[in-house]
């Protein structure tokens, strides 16, 4: 054949197969325009794959986070079972007092994080014991069953980059040391743009689940210790009692001397003796991780309560501030704004006068 056939030929070979290529991407945009515009709403699509990869499901969130709270509190149990609580010390707290870790710190740790981290790799987890390395974990499956059958809640989708879960793997450590194992909790916080809206409490000594979703449902066990109508008409303010002196003087002088204080350990346990209103506030005057906090804030503001700080702002949970909360807090249920200008006005009138 000679060159200038098969340059011909070349040329027409060319020519052919630009005519159905220009078909098919005519008909692959027909295809996209047509799912896009009249299946949104079914599902699989491929336009709603692609419209949800940077979304994360909160119901599903919320029921990974009930079981990370549960994991988290089997393995303090079972550490509590060995005897064996390798305890150790991370220093002291600011106030003094010994601030230990345990085996079921880090075991607990290990289980609710990596087990939260495999199910949603792409969510940013804080977790008291950042620094403990973790290695063959038992991790989970989302269990939607450890939803109370009355639970109807949406499958809500917020952004991945807007979420931020907060983990305390066990709160009040001393006293867990101590066997004083009423005050230890597992805790897990849900935060969307910073604001505090799944909260997860687990008492795994009593074997108890205290969860609410903002606007909407909690667990039964919350719905029961939670009363309809709170008597708030007495101050009782509970303390921490790793440093009760120095907040008993203050709840004295803010709220007179016949104030009743209850002191007690674990800002989640202090938490849930505001829910069942065994205390009216939780008053805590120094820094705070926002861990030992979030979950209770989350709870609170579902039952219509309250948490700031002690300037009367809303503490932010977004990634991107300090885990340390260092202006105290206070937890109600009612008469917050009260509780906080009495706060308020006290700390001013103690400030010294600059001439």
């Amino acid at each position: 054949m000679s060159y200038l056939k098969r340059k011909e030929n070349m040329g027409r070979r060319i020519h052919v197969h630009r005519v159905p290529a220009a078909i098919v991407i005519i008909l692959l945009t027909v295809i996209i325009v047509y799912f896009v515009n009249f299946h949104q709403d079914e599902r699989p699509t491929l336009y709603s794959m692609l419209r949800n990869q940077n979304k994360v499901n909160l119901r599903k969130l919320l029921i990974g986070a009930i079981q990370a709270a549960q994991r988290g509190g089997m393995e303090v149990l079972e550490v509590t079972k060995t005897l064996e609580l390798k305890e150790r010390s991370k220093g002291k707290t600011d106030e003094g007092a010994n601030d230990p870790f345990t085996d079921a710190d880090g075991r607990s740790h290990c289980v609710m994080k990596e087990g939260l981290h495999r199910i949603f790799p792409q969510i940013k987890i804080f977790s008291e014991e950042d620094k403990e390395s973790c290695s063959n974990v038992n991790t989970f499956d989302l269990d939607p069953t450890v939803l109370h059958e009355t639970a109807d809640l949406p499958n809500e989708l917020a952004d991945i980059n807007d979420v931020t879960v907060w983990i305390d793997p066990l709160d009040a450590t001393q006293e867990f040391t101590e066997k004083l194992y009423q005050y230890v909790t597992t805790m897990v916080c849900v935060a969307v743009k910073g604001k505090p809206i799944i909260g997860v409490i687990h008492s795994p000594f009593i074997g108890q689940t205290a969860w609410a979703w903002v606007d909407n449902s909690m667990s039964e066990y919350l719905a029961s210790i939670h009363p309809v109508s709170p008597d708030t008409s007495k101050p009782l303010i509970t303390v921490s009692r790793s440093h009760a002196g120095s907040v008993k003087d203050l709840v004295r002088n803010v709220f007179g001397e016949k104030s009743e204080i209850l002191t007690a350990a674990g800002a989640g346990y202090k938490v849930l003796q505001v829910i069942s209103n065994n205390a009216t506030a939780y008053l805590h005057s120094t820094k705070i991780k926002k861990w030992d906090i979030c979950a209770g804030d989350a709870i609170l503001s579902a039952l219509g309560g309250t948490m700031t700080n002690l300037k009367g702002e809303l503490i932010d949970y977004g990634p991107d501030g300090s885990p340390v909360n260092d202006q105290g807090l206070l937890a109600t249920l009612k008469s917050h704004d009260e509780y906080i200008n009495k706060l308020i006005q006290s700390r001013k009138s103690a400030a010294p006068v600059h001439r």
